[in-house]
């Protein structure tokens, strides 16, 4: 897996599959999960799939206005429950829900930091924040933007 190469995290598009040296580690990205009964809920926006720990994170990140935050969480655990279950019988893995939900100014729940530190790697509250924010001002620039040409 290589770095990003984006001068902004908002402009990067990821692969559909990235694997690791040595495949220890798989990411999938907005990827269907064939799985042997009908799910409903079987598409995450990344699915990280760690053979050598044996676990499995499904992470949603939605867009979520302020006041949805807690509610959105729940939601997406509880959308995600049959989809757990058939991997972790499928892949043998330990398998949770990662749900990271940043409003579109900001807001996040308690809960956020506890999440968040499931994924590998270092993630500060406030850069993912600001990341949220820049991304939610360049989606409003270019809709506006747009309207303005038509």
């Amino acid at each position: 897996m290589g770095t990003i190469g984006k001068k902004h995290l908002y402009e990067h598009v990821p692969k559909s599959v990235e694997t690791s040296q040595g495949g220890k580690v798989t990411i999938l990205w907005n990827r269907q999960v064939q799985t042997d009964r009908t799910i409903p809920n079987n598409k995450p926006d990344i699915i990280i799939r760690d053979n050598e720990k044996g676990t499995c994170m499904l992470i949603d990140v939605p867009i979520s206005g302020d006041r949805n935050v807690n509610k959105k969480e729940a939601e997406k655990i509880l959308r995600y429950k049959d989809l757990t279950i058939e991997i972790q019988l499928m892949w043998n893995v330990k398998t949770k829900v990662v749900p990271v939900i940043i409003g579109a100014t900001g807001t996040i729940s308690k809960s956020f930091g506890k999440y968040v530190s499931n994924i590998t790697g270092k993630h500060e509250v406030k850069e993912l924040q600001k990341t949220d924010i820049l991304g939610t001002a360049h989606i409003r620039t270019s809709e506006s933007t747009n309207a303005k040409l038509q």
